[in-house]
């Protein structure tokens, strides 16, 4: 039997925000079995952290219902805040360096004043990633169901990372209601070299994303979140050293507020910061664990 936590992610209430299920030390699983654990339990993504004794370094694997993710925003602060709770004194400040597959990332943690705990995620430096081929505007709208007029043209599409490579596409207030994928996005992206796509209305900076398939929208996208605090950085439409309130999962009832900030200077940005409040639903305890071998 191992046991789990159940938490929802930038939002100080629970039953809003970005909910994903973290499993601290779990037993030894094949990636099959951590991934027939995360289709079963049926949240977004599921978090997998092992700690070392006597330390806050923590190893971290994170999967979605279809694969496993090199880097996620908002387990990475769901596991950080469960890790603060189990820390024999909870009620200060923790430092956690955590080990993903593409990164190491710090993660900050401390109790709020209404007895939730706050996360807050160095995502590091921001890449602009050079294109592999051309982005054309009126292929990227289409493929959201939108016009060339749906997008906003004062600012570019461009293709930013901070461990996930995001295709930043800006559109106008009216557009992002009526948005949907068309067609499955991952080949069409790839071609540019993004892996996934980011919609943002940069006049009220709320945003919306999904699978590539458009099975799914997200709630709220962490790992996208400093990508687009950079971006809007770069481009005149936020100051370093601010915090930016980026809005997302309105449109599937989960509304959500992820807090980045940028260091550094607008066109030499030093780092990126995610935060965001985590409450906590509920634990539970796996009595048994999936096959190994495909069902």
């Amino acid at each position: 039997m191992t046991d789990y936590f159940h938490v929802d992610v930038f939002t100080d209430v629970p039953y809003a925000g970005n909910s994903v299920a973290v499993f601290v030390d779990p037993p030894p699983m094949t990636d099959r079995q951590l991934l027939s654990v995360t289709q079963e339990l049926r949240h977004f993504e599921t978090i997998f952290v092992s700690r070392e004794a006597e330390s806050a370094t923590v190893t971290a694997r994170v999967f979605d219902l279809t694969q496993e993710l090199d880097f996620a925003g908002h387990p990475v602060l769901g596991a950080a805040a469960v890790l603060h709770d189990l820390a024999e004194s909870s009620h200060g400040v923790h430092e956690w360096r955590i080990e993903l597959p593409a990164r190491t990332v710090q993660v900050t943690t401390s109790r709020a004043a209404a007895g939730h705990v706050s996360a807050l995620l160095d995502q590091g430096r921001p890449d602009w990633i050079v294109p592999t081929a051309a982005i054309d505007p009126a292929a990227v709208a289409a493929a959201f169901g939108l016009d060339g007029s749906d997008l906003d043209d004062s600012l570019p599409l461009e293709i930013v990372s901070t461990g996930l490579r995001y295709l930043i596409v800006p559109v106008h207030s009216t557009a992002l209601p009526r948005a949907s994928i068309q067609h499955d996005l991952a080949d069409f992206l790839h071609r540019m070299g993004a892996q996934y796509a980011y919609l943002l209305d940069p006049a009220a900076v709320e945003g919306r994303h999904w699978e590539n398939d458009g099975s799914i929208e997200d709630i709220a996208t962490g790992s996208a979140a400093g990508c687009v605090a950079a971006y809007l950085v770069r481009h005149g439409r936020a100051a370093v050293d601010r915090t930016i309130a980026l809005s997302q999962g309105r449109f599937v009832g989960r509304p959500s507020t992820i807090v980045a900030t940028v260091h550094g200077a607008t066109q030499a940005i030093e780092r990126v910061t995610v935060a965001g409040d985590v409450s906590v639903v509920s634990t539970g305890t796996l009595r048994a664990l999936p096959s190994p071998e495909p069902i």
